[in-house]
């Protein structure tokens, strides 16, 4: 069941406002935040509410044990169990039973890519991405190289930092077995158009591979929409708890065999998980669902729908800010801003001329800003735009960003220099 986050005006003002984000109510969530540091790093991974704390803490202090229904503790691991699993089909428009969780994002694309790899071979073809995070490149490149197949690269526009359609067209041949791409960019933001690629994909008889890390922390996730086999994402990434997510198909999913202990269960989504899965982790991941669900009030058609509306307010709460910081940055002298697509998320990208973006980053903590600087695992994107493994600074937006902080953003980007 979700809950309602807003509070005031927003929870019981006109129409224009009913559906709008109450930052203020959102961050009186959030202990992380009584610091005082304006925030920008949520891409790297967003602060903790209170609520997503307490269901973890919960979920400790009650009897826990392996799942089962014959004890208290194996009847509440169980629960927990089911109930991350119908969080996330809402979440990501899948099915419950086909939502599977790992370690991370990184460990489970490991395990699916060593899995399809068992039939490929010498002639099969795999596309990646320039575009994406290395945990959605290396994995089906290392798993290509160990079965003989070829690998091709679907490039971008450094200049306007956009993966067309026609980019990855262009890669794709009847002997494609599998397109793995970012449903967003973690380092500049660029939304391929996935739905697009998708008919292309399969209409060479290959699977698409999303990896929506990034992208399910802005934007409603619809697994069928998209046209994805199987997708990826990663709770800590919205306001939850370090671990991974995996869905797909069912389909497909019942046809894959991942290596797996003899004895540990052979049913979907089970055969995906390795060992006892981290109950307490997994309420907090809950709790981070029903957290984004309640963001805007009213609620009244089930966690799915309240989590579109909640999507909806958090994008344009988001777009807004960041319109407020691509203005700022482009009246400042000698910065460059490499997030230029014309779809993509509150993530920007840039550089100060004859600064590093290390020591840029390095001033904005000493003035308790918090934008970091690198490639951040976007190793071939940072290449492609010439920036090397050094990057730029990145400034990511979460749903308790406020006004405040991109002023203080701007602010402490524009004191004069000796």
């Amino acid at each position: 069941m979700t809950s309602d986050i807003t509070t005031g005006d927003a929870a019981t003002g006109d129409p224009a406002t009913r559906d709008a984000l109450d930052v203020h109510a959102i961050r009186a969530c959030f202990p992380a935040l009584k610091a005082g540091t304006a925030r920008f790093d949520a891409p790297g991974g967003t602060q903790t509410p209170q609520q997503v704390i307490d269901a973890i803490s919960e979920a400790l202090s009650r009897p826990l044990a392996n799942r089962g229904g014959l004890t208290e503790g194996g009847r509440n691991a169980e629960a927990i169990v089911n109930g991350a699993r119908q969080a996330f089909a809402d979440l990501l428009g899948a099915e419950a039973d086909s939502v599977a969780f790992g370690r991370s994002a990184t460990q489970l694309v490991y395990d699916l890519a060593r899995t399809l790899a068992k039939d490929w071979g010498p002639g099969d073809e795999v596309v990646v991405s320039r575009l994406d995070h290395d945990s959605n490149i290396r994995p089906w490149v290392q798993a290509a190289e160990s079965v003989g197949a070829t690998v091709r690269w679907a490039d971008f526009d450094p200049a306007t930092g956009e993966l067309e359609t026609g980019h990855v067209e262009a890669v794709l041949s009847g002997r494609t077995r599998l397109v793995a791409l970012t449903a967003a960019s973690n380092l500049i933001g660029t939304c391929p158009d996935i739905s697009a690629v998708a008919e292309l994909v399969h209409r060479a008889g290959a699977l698409l591979h999303v990896d929506a890390v990034h992208y399910a922390s802005h934007l409603s996730v619809d697994l069928d929409a998209l046209g994805a086999d199987t997708l990826v994402c990663s709770p800590y990434k919205f306001l939850g708890p370090h671990l991974g997510v995996l869905t797909g198909r069912p389909e497909l999913l019942h046809t894959l065999r991942p290596d797996k202990l003899l004895p540990s269960s052979d049913a979907v989504p089970e055969r995906f998980e390795l060992g006892t899965l981290p109950y307490e982790l997994l309420a907090g991941a809950t709790a981070a669902v029903d957290f984004l669900a309640g963001l805007v009030p009213g609620g009244a058609g089930g966690r799915r729908e309240d989590l579109r509306r909640a999507f909806t307010a958090l994008e344009s709460h988001e777009d807004r800010l960041n319109r407020r910081i691509e203005e700022g940055l482009a009246a400042l002298d000698g910065v460059t801003v490499y997030s230029r697509a014309a779809r993509r998320t509150p993530t920007t990208l840039f550089t100060v001329a004859g600064r590093t973006a290390a020591d840029v980053s390095r001033e904005l903590a000493g003035r308790n800003v918090d934008a970091p600087a690198g490639s951040f695992y976007a190793w071939e994107a940072s290449h492609r735009l010439g920036l090397g493994e050094a990057g730029g600074v990145r400034v990511g937006l979460a749903p308790y960003t406020c006004d405040d902080d991109v002023d203080r953003l701007l602010n402490a980007l524009d004191v004069p220099r000796p």
